[in-house]
């Protein structure tokens, strides 16, 4: 079974966080693991916020890092391009949205690319994103 894993996701798989172990213990089960190609910038900066805010060092950091990377580069992960065909369908996709759905850019971005590679869930623990999963066809999960 192939799974798509927002960032904050794939954070859990490489840092101790609430749920970690589900998360992995979910990812380990999966034939393969997708996510947008923003995770990589969202996973430098979330490495590089655990650190600004002192639950880790910077050498720990620089590890988990590189060990995301490494997953991304051996194809464990597969970041799957940003296209502007992919922006595009983000702003029609928006432009039917309910006002009231609050939805952030990168979040409609994981959305919209799991949507676009055959995927019928994704999984996050934001809650944002899982009330707006619906709306692009998906139904968001959590462990």
């Amino acid at each position: 079974m192939k799974l798509y894993f927002d960032t904050a996701y794939l954070g859990k798989c490489y840092w101790n966080e609430p749920a970690g172990k589900l998360v992995r213990d979910l990812a380990q089960q999966a034939d393969g693991l997708y996510s947008s190609a923003i995770c990589i910038a969202e996973m430098a900066c979330l490495a590089h916020r655990k650190v600004r805010e002192g639950p880790t060092t910077a050498t720990d950091a620089r590890v988990r890092r590189d060990l995301f990377l490494e997953d991304v580069n051996n194809g464990v992960i597969v970041a799957v391009p940003v296209t502007e065909r992919l922006l595009r369908r983000v702003e029609a996709t928006t432009r039917a949205l309910p006002a009231s759905c609050f939805l952030r850019t990168f979040d409609a971005l994981h959305l919209v690319t799991a949507a676009d590679e055959g995927f019928t869930e994704v999984w996050t623990n934001d809650r944002h994103m899982l009330a707006a999963a619906p709306h692009f066809g998906l139904v968001g999960r959590s462990v």
